[in-house]
């Protein structure tokens, strides 16, 4: 990790690279999402290159962490104990002597942490959702946040048949699709992530007759 720290640290230096010395946070919010997204397209295939494809995760850790460090706001220490003193809080069935029965009391009580974490103060659901999740990952969870009955396809059926053909109409199908998606236990995000991967794989490679 300080052999990566360092390499962004030259990168950034009044003589490194002109591109990397430009990047911001705000510059840089595509690329986290992207490297992201390749992670769990690796993850969903069983790729070999799980590794490299963390490796560029990683990569926007350090940029994010060493841009902070020079604008004194943080630093990658700051992050890496952060996030270690956050999973120590947060099992207190592992690191001190609470006792769960299951899973589900481990969540219960991990949810009881965040909030005396914030004083007593529930997130606002805006807060819990985040705005740069895939569309139907966002709606999936704002679903169960309003605690949205799932329905099956003939509640797609129904909407599909009033909805109007404009973006709102549009949206409500997207609406129900998701919350029959959820009725058969599907994450509407992955599997259409997966079948949209398929279909760009099948398509023929433009430069194949090049």
């Amino acid at each position: 990790m300080q052999d990566l720290l360092e390499t962004l640290r030259r990168l950034r230096a009044p003589d490194g690279c002109p591109w990397d010395r430009e990047q911001t946070h705000e510059s840089l919010r595509p690329y986290l999402l992207e490297e992201a997204a390749e992670a769990v397209d690796a993850v969903s295939e069983g790729s070999a290159a799980l590794a490299g494809e963390l490796g560029d995760v990683l990569l926007q850790v350090a940029f994010h962490s060493v841009i902070a460090e020079e604008a004194g706001t943080f630093d990658y220490a700051d992050v890496e104990r952060g996030i270690v003193e956050k999973l120590v809080r947060r099992h207190p069935h592992v690191f001190g002597e609470v006792q769960v029965a299951d899973a589900g009391e481990v969540v219960a009580n991990w949810e009881a942490i965040k909030t005396a974490e914030r004083g007593g103060r529930p997130r606002s659901a805006a807060d819990r959702v985040p705005a740069a999740l895939g569309a139907l990952a966002r709606e999936a969870q704002a679903q169960k946040l309003a605690g949205r009955e799932k329905t099956g396809r003939a509640g797609v059926e129904a909407v599909l048949r009033d909805a109007p053909e404009t973006a709102e109409g549009v949206a409500e199908v997207l609406a129900a699709v998701v919350a029959w998606a959820r009725a058969c236990g599907v994450d509407a995000e992955m599997a259409l992530r997966e079948r949209t991967h398929a279909a760009l794989a099948a398509l023929p490679d433009p430069e194949a007759g090049a």
